[in-house]
């Protein structure tokens, strides 16, 4: 059996579709926005989500990171979940790129309310404190296993941003999971953020990159801050061909992605040897053993096995679902877990 890996689904390669898409993309010089690729791709996100613009970046941290800088000045705070990315994956950057500081809040599974965001808005006359200017949501959440927002909840979010004028932005590197997962219109999400930013290589599947999406009042300094980040590209229209080729033929696979991590739950809730599992409602599957001194000989059952998954520490395992999960590696994986033993 060939190597299951399923700590992330960062770790898949492309399809020969998506090979040939690559080899034969017409490409171009990015930094001078001459690569019709690229162009193709940036418009066909920014018309799917209904905004004004959109823009390539190499990785989903530098578009989160260059949305707030886009949304923020030095000093101002930002409103996330504890468990968000932009906190705890990014290395820092809100605070070293933005000069920016995160008030954390305390949600269900990554997930924050209205009422949420509302009581943790720092008063704007009350110098003592920084001013608050963005909420940042993540849909799906990471650290959350996989959980959706309700799209009623991110309108009443909207409403208490519109209320205290603040920006919103939306990690959403795996919101194509949800998407699929709820049946929602892109559409719906363009219209309650200001930017968006959607990550290829997750549940789609390309070798690299992120697009930023979002209204021309923000977006127009986008590329400004790209640059300053690092982010300038040139024959980068390859890696557009792939996400092009993604969003074309790969969309209907995460219903597959999301369906075998629901299966997945539900076998380990059946083991005597799991203490708890996550709720689980896209491709990810968080879950912890009744016994953490157990976790090393796990895994190495699982390796024995050819299997790989994430320990994220504290005794919480993660298992992500992904386009070169097969029907065959699923059978397997789900036959190894029936068979560990301590």
């Amino acid at each position: 059996m060939k190597e299951i890996d399923l700590r992330s689904d960062t770790v898949t390669r492309p399809t020969k579709g998506m090979l040939q898409a690559i080899m034969s993309a017409e490409v171009g010089d990015d930094v001078y926005k001459e690569d019709p690729t690229i162009n193709k791709l940036e418009k066909k996100l920014a018309d799917m989500f209904g905004k004004d613009e959109a823009l390539f970046f190499p990785t989903g941290s530098m578009a989160n990171q260059a949305a707030i800088k886009l949304h923020t000045q030095p000093g101002e705070q930002l409103i996330c979940d504890k468990w968000a990315h932009v906190y705890n994956y990014e290395g820092g950057g809100v605070s070293f790129n933005s000069g920016v500081s995160c008030k954390l809040v305390d949600g269900d599974r990554g997930m924050i309310t209205a009422a949420q965001v509302e009581e943790n808005i720092n008063p704007p006359d009350f110098y003592h404190s920084p001013l608050t200017t963005l909420v940042c949501l993540e849909n799906t959440t990471n650290k959350g296993g996989g959980a959706c927002y309700d799209l009623e909840e991110i309108k009443k979010i909207r409403q208490v941003c519109n209320t205290h004028k603040l920006g919103l932005h939306l990690d959403g590197a795996r919101l194509f999971n949800a998407l699929v997962k709820k049946n929602e219109d892109p559409k719906d999400y363009g219209k309650l953020f200001d930017t968006i930013s959607v990550c290829l290589s997750k549940g789609l599947g390309t070798p690299m990159g992120s697009v930023l999406i979002g209204d021309k009042r923000l977006m127009k300094n986008a590329i400004r801050v790209r640059k300053v980040l690092g982010g300038g590209m040139r024959q980068v229209g390859f890696m557009a061909a792939a996400g092009i080729y993604a969003l074309d033929n790969h969309l209907e696979q995460l219903a597959k992605d999301n369906q075998r991590a629901s299966e997945i739950a539900e076998v380990l809730k059946t083991m005597n040897y799991i203490g708890k599992v996550e709720p689980v409602e896209t491709n990810i599957v968080i879950f912890y053993l009744e016994k953490a001194e157990n976790e090393d000989e796990f895994m190495k059952q699982l390796s024995e096995n050819n299997i790989r998954i994430s320990n994220m520490g504290q005794g919480k395992l993660r298992i992500v679902t992904h386009l070169d999960y097969s029907e065959e590696m699923h059978n397997h994986f789900i036959d190894t877990l029936r068979q560990v033993t301590f």
